[in-house]
């Protein structure tokens, strides 16, 4: 059995977390290592921080861009280099695997050779925080048809998966394609569902696979932190995804028309939100009106648009008056929870 897996580690600026990243990867037992850092022009430390620690161990290689790339083409310079081997990681520089991730991911594959890829659950923690300490056990697995796996996704309109915690076939990869660059914020979204639609999808339940660091630096809040910016990429996300691949969706337009009403409600929900939050949100409220339209052209007959039409008629001030109103802002505080919930116990 092919135990080797290649592991992408994409750097830009992110020299103060790359030692803590290389060495979660290099601690990683009961597998054949190759990892190599590809720094994308780097204005800080980071190359001589890299270079530095691939000299201490020849399972590390570093390239080093003259010119900023960007992500996408970062990290699909990295999939051509992991072609060569059976199993490929994409770890960015401020992110890290939890001990015996790529192990546990590698059973599941190798047990299950017609899936494309296996996720479990990320460990997010603040900023510059050290990682924290995470269970081991037990391990469950769990495996999807590719197109359930799918079907879900359409069925909830969002993505499940922070990406650290991805581990994938790279045949599979080679056969759908790697990453979009017209999709800065959901290329990693729409890369799983299309690759769902060329095999199954495994799932690691119980310990932690990865963790994920969220901190004010991450383009996910410099850059799409708004609620429109993440709803709309979302969006094209699934429009990608149903262009690309015809042939492989069954019931296509009717899991497309499930998928637009969803991302539409949940457009709606968070335009109620954003009312919630007073009179300087309501152009933003507006923005998700208009999203939620585009995106459903029957959006105007939702139960959600009428609420919220309601909520705008009584205004910010007067909303307290209305128990209704608070019924709704109570229901989806609880679906917010119950969609927190799943995710941690089913993956999805």
């Amino acid at each position: 059995m092919n135990n080797a897996v290649r592991v992408v580690i994409p750097n830009h600026n992110y020299g103060r977390f790359v030692p803590v990243c290389l060495e979660s990867v290099l601690s990683q037992a009961g597998v054949d290592l190759d990892v190599l850092i590809i720094d994308d022009a780097s204005s800080d430390d980071s190359q001589q921080i890299a270079a530095s620690l691939a000299a201490r161990d020849r399972r590390v290689t570093v390239r080093c861009h003259t010119v900023n790339q960007g992500h996408i083409k970062t990290y699909n310079e990295g999939l051509e280099w992991a072609a060569g081997a059976t199993y490929g990681v994409v770890l960015d520089a401020d992110d890290a695997l939890t001990p015996g991730a790529l192990r546990r991911a590698w059973e599941l594959l190798e047990a299950h050779p017609e899936t494309g890829f296996v996720y479990g659950r990320p460990k997010v923690f603040p900023g510059n925080s050290p990682l924290p300490p995470v269970g081991t056990g037990p391990v469950r697995w769990r495996t999807w048809p590719g197109r359930k796996w799918f079907e879900i996704r359409c069925q909830r309109a969002r993505n499940c998966i922070r990406s650290p915690e991805v581990v994938l076939r790279m045949s599979v990869v080679q056969n759908a394609g790697g990453f979009r660059e017209d999709l800065p914020h959901t290329a990693d979204l729409e890369l799983w569902m299309r690759l769902a639609l060329h095999a199954d999808v495994g799932y690691i339940k119980g310990p932690y696979q990865a963790y994920y660091r969220d901190h004010l630096a991450g383009m996910h809040r410099r850059m799409f932190n708004t609620r429109i910016a993440n709803l709309a990429q979302v969006k094209k996300a699934f429009e990608a995804v149903f262009q690309a691949c015809p042939d492989q969706i069954v019931n296509r337009q009717h899991l497309e028309k499930i998928q637009r009403r969803t991302l539409a409600r949940r457009a709606l929900a968070e335009a109620f939100r954003a009312i919630d939050r007073g009179r300087l949100h309501w152009p933003e409220a507006v923005q998700l009106e208009d999203l939620a339209l585009d995106a459903y052209g029957d959006a105007n007959e939702l139960a959600e648009w009428r609420v919220l039409q309601w909520r705008k008629a009584i205004g910010s001030r007067m909303s307290w008056m209305a128990p209704p109103l608070r019924l709704v802002s109570f229901g989806q505080r609880l679906g917010r929870w119950l969609s927190r919930y799943r995710l941690r116990a089913s993956g999805l």
